[in-house]
Formats: C-alpha cells, sequence, structure tokens
C-alpha cells in the first residue's frame, strides 16, 4: 500500500500592487490648538517635526469606519470586484476592541465576505508586515487577490498633557488591492524587531491596570531621543538592505515612502541613502501627523494624486515603530 502524499498549493510567481485608497481624519488640528497643554509651541513642533496641521477624526467615526472608507476607494479602482478578494489584512494598534478583528468586519462591509480576515499588530512598520504576507500567501497559492489596510485613530489613544507624543498623532486609514502580475511587483522584505528596546515606545498602561483602577487610561508614550537615534542610524541600513534585496540602486527609484514619524528622520534618510534628486520624498507628515501603520499608504495615496507621472515607477517604503519593529521593501507604483 503506498502512502498519501499530501497536495501542496503554488501561486504565482509575481505580484503587485493594483490601486491605492485613503481616508484622512475630517478635522484638521493646527499645532496651536494642541500648545496649551504641553507647554509649547507652534514654533517648537514645526522645528522639532515638521507637522503644521494633523488630521483627526470625530468621536463618532472609528478606526473601522476611516478603514472601511479607504478600502472601498482601493477596491473601486483596482478593477477587483469585491468578491474576488479572498484575503483581508489590517495592521492597527488602536482596534478598541481586541476581538473580532477589524478585518473580519471590513472585509464584511465592502463586500468580501468570506475572505480570511485578520489584523497585525507592528505599530508603524504594520503596512510593511501586511505587504509582504499578502505577496507571499498570493504566490503561495494560499489566496488571489488581497486587501491590506493601515488604519488608526490615534487620538483614542492620546494624552493630550503629554509632552512625548500626542502632538505627533493623527488618524487615517490607507488600502491597498495586491494581486498577480506578469512582472515582479513586490521586492522581498527585510524585516526584523529588537524587543530589548520595547519600552522606547508604547503604551503606558495595561488594560487590566485600567480594570483594576490602578491606572488611567492606557495612552502612547515614547523616549523620543531613544526613538529618533534608532531610526535614523539603524533604519537607513534596513532601507540600504531593502534596495539591494530588490537588487537596485537609489538611481533607480522614483519615489522614497518612509513611515511619515518625523520630518528631520525622513530628510536624515534621504542623505544617508544618497538619494537624487529625481526622486520624489513623501512628506505627508506635514499635513496629516504620524498615523503609525496608515502613514505609508495614506503618503502613497497623496504622491500619486500630486505626481501621477510617478505610476510605474519604483518606490522604497520602510515602516518603523513599537516593538521595536521595522519592515522595508520596493514596489512599483500602482
Amino acid at each position: 500500500m503506498t502512502e498519501p502524499t499530501l497536495r501542496q498549493s503554488q501561486g504565482v510567481e509575481h505580484t503587485r500592487i493594483y490601486a491605492v485608497g485613503a481616508a484622512r481624519g475630517a478635522n484638521v488640528v493646527p499645532n496651536d490648538d494642541l500648545v496649551g497643554p504641553i507647554d509649547s509651541s507652534d514654533e517648537w513642533i514645526q522645528q522639532r517635526t515638521g507637522i503644521i496641521t494633523r488630521t483627526r477624526a470625530g468621536a463618532d467615526v472609528s478606526a473601522l469606519d476611516l478603514a472601511t472608507e479607504a478600502s472601498r476607494e482601493a477596491i473601486a479602482k483596482s478593477g477587483v470586484a469585491p468578491d474576488e478578494i479572498d484575503l483581508v489584512i489590517i495592521a492597527t494598534i488602536s482596534n478598541v476592541q481586541q476581538t473580532p478583528s477589524m478585518a473580519a468586519v471590513v472585509a464584511d462591509r465592502v463586500g468580501a465576505n468570506p475572505a480570511a480576515a485578520y489584523d497585525v499588530n507592528a505599530a508603524c512598520a504594520g503596512y510593511t508586515y501586511a505587504v509582504a504576507q499578502a505577496d507571499a500567501l498570493i504566490r503561495a497559492g494560499v489566496a488571489r487577490n488581497a486587501l491590506v489596510v493601515g488604519a488608526e485613530k490615534l487620538s483614542d489613544v492620546v494624552d493630550p498633557t503629554d509632552r512625548s507624543i500626542s502632538f505627533l498623532l493623527g488618524d487615517g486609514a490607507g488600502a491597498v488591492v495586491i494581486g498577480a502580475s506578469e512582472t515582479p511587483g513586490i521586492s522581498g522584505t527585510v524585516w526584523g524587531s529588537d524587543g530589548s528596546k520595547a519600552g522606547a515606545v508604547g503604551m503606558n498602561h495595561t488594560l487590566t491596570e485600567f480594570r483594576d483602577g490602578a491606572a488611567e487610561w492606557p495612552t502612547l508614550r515614547q523616549e523620543g531621543q531613544t526613538v529618533f537615534r534608532w531610526a535614523v542610524w539603524e533604519m537607513a541600513k534596513v532601507a540600504k538592505q531593502a534596495l539591494e534585496e530588490a537588487g537596485i540602486g537609489p538611481d533607480d527609484l522614483a519615489a522614497f515612502i518612509p513611515h511619515q514619524a518625523n520630518l528631520r528622520i525622513i530628510d536624515e534618510f534621504a542623505k544617508q541613502l544618497r538619494l537624487p534628486e529625481s526622486v520624489v520624498i513623501a512628506r505627508d507628515i506635514t499635513t496629516t501627523g504620524n498615523t503609525s501603520a496608515a502613514s505609508i499608504p495614506l503618503a502613497t495615496h497623496r504622491l500619486l494624486e500630486e505626481h501621477p507621472e510617478l505610476s510605474g515607477g519604483l518606490a522604497l517604503q520602510i515602516g518603523f515603530g513599537a516593538g521595536l519593529v521595522f519592515g522595508a521593501q520596493v514596489v512599483v507604483l500602482p
């Protein structure tokens, strides 16, 4: 009697991003609205971060709502019918329910039910992690078309009196549809983590401490200088590794789309990577703020709106944040 042989799935050789959708909080919040509780100034915030305004959602709008809006735009522009999407991955740190996943609800809302759906918690690297997973799962034959979303309502986890991070944060969601391609559209991902620096940025309390009355509602905090030095020096190395993994050089790029954490970090990246002037650099942070997992797709959406000629060009994207975690890959812009 012969032993049974398992059948393993095998998918397409290449994938690419078909389209991008976006949703920003409807309220434009200037620095002057935030400086009182942190004893700061508009000038100080602009000098330290590059942020002039940030977008935040109203009390009646959730991260789930933002994710749904961005997803609907991405699907409509992709040419893929909602019921042909069989995988939904949402990167978020601000889902106010531990379970069910935001992804399962969004899948149903956009008409992709019964797609496989789950959330990813990799902070500001979450979107690049989700892109890596969607690419791998489609090429493995586990999925055909994926909806990948970065969605955050960080105003739910902000302490307005905190000077370390509160003034940086905004609300929004960015979504992409990923599917098969005749040519490579997503390079290999360089990703990783350093949990020894877990205390550098994250929540200041646990939900059980809040439940037991031992702490106030958990909000985000960071050790600014620790995060800045790590981002500037270590993440520039990761960005260079991602270019090597993709088999290209800085001169081959059309755009550079880093996580929108801080304008000083973005500008230092550009110097260390020796990007030519022809490379368009995303600086969405100046008017959107830091939206964690949503920042890269939001910046991509704005870049393509303002520079449609970038379509079809190569973009280096890199995310990095709490964990500490990081992820970078080169993609062909839709």
